[in-house]
């Protein structure tokens, strides 16, 4: 008997919408994870089985900390630094972490959590560390400046409890503490499934400072992709059984020196040499082509929750998302003569893009800036002379607003002598 041709393609209409719909209506979770002191030399001559279970998924990319090298943006590689770097998507010039102490963060550089309760009031957000500081002082916890925003699961602060972990002079203790800090992660996302997730792990730094490049040090990465490892294992759970799609990132926050891997802070070669293992596949051709920082995981986690950005914070955004379409990287600008060169590389055959320029950096101080749009080309131009000799100054701020992203640069020029 032959079939109907109208009824046939009705029904299989019918099935594609049944399963974009049931595509649609599955929630998107995220994770990130960083992993102390690890540069990428290290972390790809070692047995990681589990972050190459999960690089096999998605994909492997070496990366980098430390902002500009010589330039505006120059971060220290040192681990609160590099935190807050991808806590805010922004160096340290804005977000003024300097060091661990965690002096005077400014909480006007929003950090992901912010952005994520931005647009999703009711959604749920965790932090699993051995700091306390990481949630209290980075997040802000609570803090009217940093937006009253509050983790609502927090499992964090081991450190402080020398009782269940008294601190041998081996330093084992970090590594017992970061299992607790790795059992609370993997129970909350298996049977709570937070929207955004933090957790920080310790011991590999620990062993870094104490022994350098060695056995010890080896020991204590392999011993994190184990726990990475029961991580993933939960995720894989709550895909399995719930209608959940979640996307992980496991991240550093500096390499160490070339000398003896004991040491960071500077701006060398390894010290800025970082990786990065996500478990979303394709990235887009930035990923593929340049070489991303960690301050392009929270623009990529951004994307793939579907968190819109308020556009004074996007401005002041210095990642990419690593995730979807992109209009423009690479941004840069330089002052000749009156005028501002402004650069960029395109990632899209077509569209304008918008050059907004402001002379004021009132944002740092909570106040918005008196952006003027001053050209508008074609994104494939890659460049535009600007007129500013009617604004006149000694900073300028400079915002390229493609279709599908924004970014910027500073020109800030030295005091004539």
């Amino acid at each position: 008997m032959m079939r109907n041709p109208l009824k046939l393609g009705v029904a299989m209409l019918m099935l594609l919408a049944t399963h974009s719909l049931s595509a649609q209506t599955r929630t998107k979770k995220a994770v990130f994870i960083i992993a102390d002191g690890i540069p990428a030399d290290v972390i790809e001559k070692l047995n990681t089985p589990n972050l190459k279970l999960i690089a096999q998924q998605g994909t492997y990319l070496r990366a980098h900390v430390g902002g500009e090298k010589g330039g505006y943006s120059q971060t220290p590689t040192i681990s609160a630094n590099g935190y807050n770097s991808l806590l805010t998507s922004s160096w340290v010039n804005k977000h003024n972490v300097w060091g661990n102490d965690i002096k005077d963060p400014n909480y006007n550089y929003w950090n992901i959590f912010r952005m994520f309760k931005n647009a999703y009031p009711n959604g749920k957000t965790a932090v699993f560390s051995s700091w306390t500081d990481n949630r209290t002082k980075l997040i802000g916890d609570g803090l009217p400046q940093a937006g009253n925003i509050h983790p609502d699961f927090a499992y964090d602060g081991y450190e402080l409890d020398t009782v269940k972990f008294p601190h041998d002079k081996a330093g084992n203790y970090m590594h017992l503490i970061d299992e607790q800090v790795v059992t609370s992660a993997a129970a909350c996302i298996k049977d709570k499934a937070p929207d955004l997730s933090w957790v920080y792990l310790e011991y590999t730094d620990d062993m870094g400072h104490r022994y350098g490049d060695s056995p010890q040090y080896y020991d204590a990465i392999e011993k994190m992709d184990a726990q990475v490892g029961r991580i993933w294992q939960a995720i894989q759970y709550r895909q399995k059984n719930f209608k959940e799609d979640w996307i992980i990132f496991i991240t550093t926050d500096h390499g160490r020196s070339e000398l003896n891997g004991k040491d960071h802070g500077g701006q060398s070669t390894r010290q800025r040499s970082t990786w990065m293992v996500t478990s979303y596949r394709p990235l887009n051709n930035y990923a593929k082509y340049y070489y991303p920082g960690i301050v392009d995981i929270t623009p990529s986690i951004n994307t793939f929750l579907n968190v819109k950005v308020p556009t004074a914070q996007l401005r002041e955004i210095d990642g990419v998302s690593l995730i979807g379409q992109l209009s423009v990287v690479q941004p840069d600008a330089n002052y000749v003569q009156g005028a501002l060169d402004v650069s960029w590389k395109a990632m899209s055959a077509t569209g304008k893009v918008k050059i907004w320029v402001t002379a004021t950096n009132n944002y740092k101080e909570g106040k918005p800036d008196d952006y003027q749009l001053l050209a508008e080309v074609p994104v494939t131009n890659e460049h535009a002379l600007i007129n500013v000799k009617n604004i006149p100054s000694k900073f300028y701020k400079v915002c390229i607003e493609g279709e599908f992203n924004t970014v910027n640069r500073w020109v800030v020029l030295e005091d004539k002598k």
